[in-house]
C-alpha cells in the first residue's frame, strides 16, 4: 500500500491529479455528513453538488468533454446553497471552481461565464436572505480570487507545456542536424572516392591509383564511424563532463601517436548543453588529428576555460612555419559551420611558432 501511495505521489499531478480528487472527495463527503439535514433545502443542494462532483471524478478520464459540465452544475448548486444560508457550500463551490479553472480543455470564456453565474446566484441569494454586506463582499472576493488563481495556474501550466513542446522540437532538429552532418559529409566524400576508383579501374586500368582511392575510402569510412559514434554519445544522457571527455580524447591520442598531450582546465567546471559539448569535442579531436598529420610526435597543449557565459578551448602545437593544411576529414570549414550553428566562433592559424586553434562557444 505504501509503495502504491509513493508511486502515486511521484507521478500524479500535484494540482488536479487523482490524489487531489481523492482528498477532495473525502473532504466534501465529510462536509456533507457534518452539515446534517437541519436545513433540508441546503442539504439537498449540497447533496446535488456532491453528486456532480462524483460524476466529474467518474467521467473525467473517460469523457473529458462532459466532465466540466458536471463541475459547472455542481458549483452552481453550491452557490445556491450558500445563498440560502449554507456556509458549508463555500467549500463545494471553491473546490469545483478551482478544478474547472485549471482544466486546460475548458475554454476560458466558458469558465468566466460559469464563475459569473455562480457569483450572481450566491450574491443574489445572500442579499435576499438579508446577509450583512460585509459577508457578501468577503464571499464574493474569495470566489473571484479563486477564479483568478485557477486561471493563472492554468495559463502557467499551458506555457510550460508549450515550452516543453518547443524544446522537444528543438532537440529533434538538433538530432536531425547531427545525423545529417555526419552522414552527408562522410557518405558524400566516400561516394566521390569510390566513383573515382571505379573510373580508374574501368577506364584507365590503373590498379595502383584505384587501390589508393579505396584506401582513402577506408579512411573516410573510419572517420565517419568515429563521427557517428561521437554524435550518438553526445545525444546520450550519460555524456561525461567535458574535461573527462577531453582527457579520454588525449589518452587515445597519446596511445595512437606516441605524442605528449597536456590538458589544463581553468575556472570551475559546470554542466554544458549537449550541442556545446559535441561542438567543442569535435573541434578538439579535429585539432588533434591535424597535429598528428602535420606535426607528428609533437607535443599538443589543450586549454579549456570556463568563463562567464562562455567556454573557451585552445589547442596548440609546434608549427613548421607554414599554415597547416586542412585535414581531409571534418576540416576547419566544417568546424566553423558546426560551431556557428550554436553561436560559437573558431580561429585557426600560426602564432609565435605554434599552430593554434581557438574556440569560443556561449554556454
Amino acid at each position: 500500500m505504501w509503495g502504491r501511495i509513493t508511486r502515486l505521489l511521484s507521478v500524479d499531478d500535484p494540482e488536479t491529479g487523482r490524489l487531489v480528487r481523492y482528498v477532495v472527495t473525502v473532504l466534501l463527503g465529510w462536509t456533507l455528513a457534518t452539515a446534517g439535514p437541519a436545513e433540508p433545502l441546503v442539504w439537498a443542494l449540497l447533496s446535488v453538488s456532491m453528486a456532480c462532483w462524483l460524476l466529474f471524478v467518474a467521467l473525467d478520464p473517460k469523457a473529458p468533454g462532459p466532465a466540466p459540465a458536471a463541475l459547472a452544475l455542481g458549483s452552481a448548486t453550491a452557490a445556491l446553497a450558500i445563498g440560502h444560508g449554507g456556509s458549508d457550500g463555500l467549500i463545494f463551490l471553491l473546490t469545483q471552481l478551482m478544478l474547472l479553472g485549471a482544466n486546460a480543455r475548458t475554454p476560458v470564456p466558458w469558465i468566466l461565464a460559469v464563475a459569473a453565474a455562480d457569483l450572481v446566484l450566491m450574491v443574489g441569494g445572500m442579499l435576499r436572505a438579508g446577509a450583512p454586506g460585509g459577508s457578501v463582499a468577503v464571499y464574493a472576493s474569495v470566489l473571484g480570487s479563486m477564479v483568478v488563481v485557477a486561471l493563472h495556474r492554468r495559463q502557467y501550466r499551458l506555457g510550460l507545456a508549450d515550452r516543453a513542446r518547443a524544446a522537444a522540437v528543438e532537440e529533434r532538429a538538433r538530432i536531425a542536424r547531427e545525423l545529417h552532418d555526419v552522414l552527408a559529409h562522410s557518405l558524400g566524400a566516400l561516394r566521390v572516392q569510390l566513383e573515382v576508383a571505379d573510373a580508374l579501374l574501368t577506364e584507365k586500368r590503373d590498379v595502383e591509383a584505384a587501390a589508393e582511392r579505396v584506401r582513402r575510402s577506408l579512411r573516410l569510412a573510419s572517420d565517419g564511424l568515429i563521427e557517428a559514434r561521437s554524435a550518438v554519445a553526445a545525444l546520450r544522457e550519460d555524456v561525461p563532463p567535458l574535461p573527462d571527455a577531453l582527457s579520454a580524447l588525449a589518452a587515445q591520442h597519446r596511445h595512437d601517436h606516441a605524442a605528449a598531450v597536456e590538458i589544463r582546465t581553468h575556472g570551475p567546471a559546470r554542466p554544458l548543453a549537449p550541442a556545446v559539448e559535441v561542438g567543442v569535442l569535435r573541434t578538439a579531436r579535429e585539432a588533434l588529428t591535424n597535429a598528428a598529420k602535420h606535426a607528428p610526435g609533437a607535443r599538443v597543449d589543450i586549454d579549456l576555460t570556463y568563463a562567464a557565459g562562455a567556454v573557451h578551448l585552445t589547442v596548440h602545437n609546434p608549427s613548421s612555419g607554414t599554415a597547416q593544411p586542412q585535414p581531409a576529414g571534418f576540416g576547419l570549414v566544417g568546424m566553423r559551420e558546426r560551431l556557428a550553428l550554436i553561436g560559437g566562433t573558431l580561429d585557426a592559424g600560426r602564432r609565435d611558432g605554434t599552430w593554434r586553434v581557438s574556440v569560443e562557444v556561449p554556454a
